[in-house]
């Protein structure tokens, strides 16, 4: 029975994709170029509006709105722009290739940037004990914290 039933769906599926027209290119497409700085875009504002939330919400923005100020489209021009994209497969997989790329290239300059801070606040924080250390000789009542503390 079960069989049947996946064999059925199957040719139900197989069917409904035959009858799949060409779109029209939208009057208004969004070049590939801008179509990879817009998903970029959303996806860094889709996380940050899964971590930062209430921040969000407390200021006010609409992730999606804001894209599309930013990139002076409207969401009828991203969507046309995208189901015209996607019908192409290997077009819209090489857009999707650039946006993570992308992607990957701004998470390792942020990785870099903030080992950098790391590094930055150790070293200040080592020449703090270095000064405690300078000043314990000329004042023994001062504790300073060991380096295993």
């Amino acid at each position: 029975m079960k069989s049947i039933i996946v064999i059925m769906v199957s040719l139900f599926l197989c069917l409904a994709c035959q009858d799949s027209q060409e779109p029209q290119k939208p009057k208004n497409l969004i070049s590939k170029d801008k179509m990879v700085d817009v998903l970029i875009d959303l996806s860094i504002l889709s996380s940050a509006k899964g971590v930062n939330k209430k921040v969000i919400e407390k200021n006010g923005i609409t992730p999606d709105e804001y894209v599309y100020k930013r990139h002076e489209i409207d969401s009828t021009i991203f969507a046309e722009s995208n189901a015209y994209y996607s019908y192409y497969i290997d077009d819209y997989k090489h857009i999707l290739t650039r946006v993570q790329d992308s992607l990957n290239k701004l998470r390792f300059d942020y990785n870099r940037l903030a080992e950098k801070e790391e590094n930055k606040k150790q070293s200040k924080k080592g020449d703090r004990k270095k000064d405690l250390r300078k000043t314990r000789k000329a004042d023994s009542l001062i504790k300073i914290p060991n380096d295993s503390e």
